[in-house]
């Protein structure tokens, strides 16, 4: 697309350098060749040059490639071969009108714009005069239109200014005000309009100096009669803006647009230079490039040889492994139906089995609850069998202790058989003194008196040592008695034992209410978890003495709760059974 445009700019290029198309009309007048006859855009060097590069730039898609490729061509051709008429036209007619004498002029003069040989003030100003003023109420000052009213009533007369300042002096508004314009070619154009359109309403700079006969506007171009007035409008000229030539403000353009040739000329050397240099590198590249592709086509072809082989040998592999394959799959085929076959009959095994199997385990639990009763009847026989011992052993030592207390009471019973010998002696020896009382005196009183008394204490310590014998023997016939009963009862419990023995774990809490409160509390799924850490917190509180967990509450609800723990206390673990059936 480039390359396109590029080559049609080059031959319209030409078209207009041998002279074809018409581009130039006057020494300051130049048009567009390429616009239509009814849109033939006329105007300074300037303008067309801004109208053709902005055409032929643009990226709107309005614009076709001709008409593109065209305006670039018109503005190539005006930056290379009609630049300096830009500036040295004005110059040599300035020469030539300088140089015609009358005899050569003829009758005829030149014509020609005097206002492009005067100097004008530059920023492009004109003169605005005849404004319309009114007295202020105390008769000081004046006051009229400002600068914003009158730029935008010269813009709705199709004028082009950038500001409008009006001129004040010590009385006030003095009816004058300067129009100001760009600074460009384009302001110069548009100030140009702004003189020509007032002269050629009766409203220019002669038309005022021979006197004013309305009330309307008046206006020109400011020049160096207007520069140097002695007046405010001057001082405001002087201020703002210098005296310059036509002829020199082209001058001074045409040397901007030369600096800005010379500067795109060096841009464009540079950018050659680099464009050479990037040139070598790029053939130098290519020579490596080509040398590298060939390299790379060599070890390529090596690869591909190489990644042929591996292919057919693995292909030739996979082959053998695929027949490998299709021959254990054939075999697996067999044994598969094979075990089918085997797992039918092992299903009906299996039936046959669970049968047996439950039988078994039938048979099982009732080895299990039978041995276990065997069991448990077996230790209470022992824990019976260990009592019986001890009360044998207890009633052994009785016995024993017994007969040594008889073997003492036999004694003492020979010792009483002894003392009642010797009382009976006593007596008749008693007797025998009584009968020689008379004869014996009173010694012998004395001494029977004596015998009598240690007859009476012993005769009272024999009859305390009967009633202790006796004592005894009751005693021990009853410990006989309670023994044998007591081993009957035994016997008889053994025979008629329960054939279920219920174990109570005490001291363990139930975890049934724990989790039917938390469930109807918290109305959770995963509650087990919970309830075990809640019910291993209240066993390590309960193993706490000093722990007191109930609180005299006015609340119905707290009373209950209460009642129910004391009721859950008195009576713990109520449901903490396990059968062994």
């Amino acid at each position: 697309m480039n390359n396109k445009l590029s080559d049609f700019e080059k031959s319209l290029y030409k078209k207009l350098k041998s002279g074809k198309l018409e581009v130039k009309v006057s020494y300051r007048t130049f048009l567009c060749p390429y616009c239509p006859d009814n849109k033939k855009k006329v105007g300074l060097y300037v303008d067309i040059l801004q109208h053709a590069s902005g055409v032929g730039n643009s990226k709107s898609k309005k614009r076709s490639l001709t008409e593109k490729a065209s305006h670039r061509a018109l503005a190539k051709y005006l930056i290379k071969d009609l630049a300096h008429y830009a500036t040295s036209t004005i110059s040599k007619r300035l020469k030539a009108r300088t140089s015609l004498t009358p005899a050569e002029g003829g009758d005829t003069p030149l014509v020609y714009d005097d206002d492009q040989f005067e100097k004008l003030v530059w920023p492009w100003k004109g003169v605005l005069v005849n404004i319309p003023t009114t007295i202020t109420q105390d008769g000081r000052s004046c006051t009229g239109e400002s600068g914003p009213q009158l730029r935008d009533e010269l813009i709705r007369r199709g004028f082009n200014p950038i500001r409008v300042r009006t001129v004040w002096d010590r009385f006030g508004h003095s009816g004058t005000g300067i129009v100001e314009f760009n600074r460009d070619w384009n302001g110069l154009h548009d100030a140009l309009v702004f003189k020509k359109a007032y002269e050629a309403d009766g409203h220019g700079k002669k038309d005022w100096l021979c006197g004013a006969t309305d009330s309307r506007l008046y206006a020109w171009l400011a020049n160096a009669d207007d520069y140097y007035r002695a007046n405010y409008l001057g001082e405001n000229l002087r201020k703002t803006g210098d005296l310059k030539s036509i002829s020199r403000f082209a001058e001074e353009e045409a040397r901007k647009d030369q600096k800005l040739l010379q500067r795109l000329n060096v841009m464009v050397e540079t950018k050659q230079y680099r464009l050479k240099k990037l040139e070598i590198k790029y053939s130098q590249d290519s020579i490596r490039l080509k040398y590298e592709t060939e390299e790379k086509e060599k070890i390529l072809h090596g690869y591909n040889e190489d990644l042929t082989g591996r292919q057919q040998k693995s292909t030739d592999h996979f082959n053998r492994i695929f027949a490998d394959h299709e021959k254990q799959k054939v075999q697996l085929e067999s044994q598969i139906k094979k075990l089918e076959i085997r797992e039918l009959e092992l299903a009906k095994r299996e039936a046959e089995n669970e049968t047996q199997r439950k039988i078994v385990a039938k048979e099982l639990e009732q080895n299990a609850a039978i041995f276990s009763y065997a069991q448990l009847a077996a230790m209470e026989q022992q824990k019976t069998r260990e009592k019986v011992q001890r009360l044998a052993v207890d009633h052994k030592m009785q016995k024993e202790k017994l007969h040594k207390r008889i073997a003492a009471l036999e004694r003492q019973l020979d010792q009483k058989q002894e003392l009642e010998l010797e009382v009976e002696q006593l007596k008749r020896q008693l007797s025998v003194m009584r009968l020689v009382e008379l004869d014996s005196g009173s010694e012998i009183v004395n001494k029977v008196e004596t015998f009598l008394r240690d007859l009476s204490e012993t005769e009272g310590e024999l009859a305390h040592l009967n009633k202790f014998n006796q004592d005894l023997v009751v005693q021990e016939r009853k410990s006989n008695d309670e023994l044998q009963e007591a081993r009957r009862a035994l016997i008889s419990n053994l025979r008629e034992m329960r054939s279920h023995i219920g174990v109570r774990r005490m001291g363990e809490l139930d975890t049934k209410p724990f989790m039917e409160a938390m469930r109807k509390k918290y109305c959770q799924e995963d509650l087990e978890d919970w309830a075990v850490e809640v019910i291993q917190l209240w066993e390590e509180y309960l193993k706490d003495p000093d722990w007191h967990p109930f609180k005299r509450i006015k609340l119905e609800t707290a009373e209950t709760v209460v009642v129910f723990l004391l009721l859950y206390i008195t009576n713990p673990n109520r449901l903490c059974f396990y059968f062994l059936s």
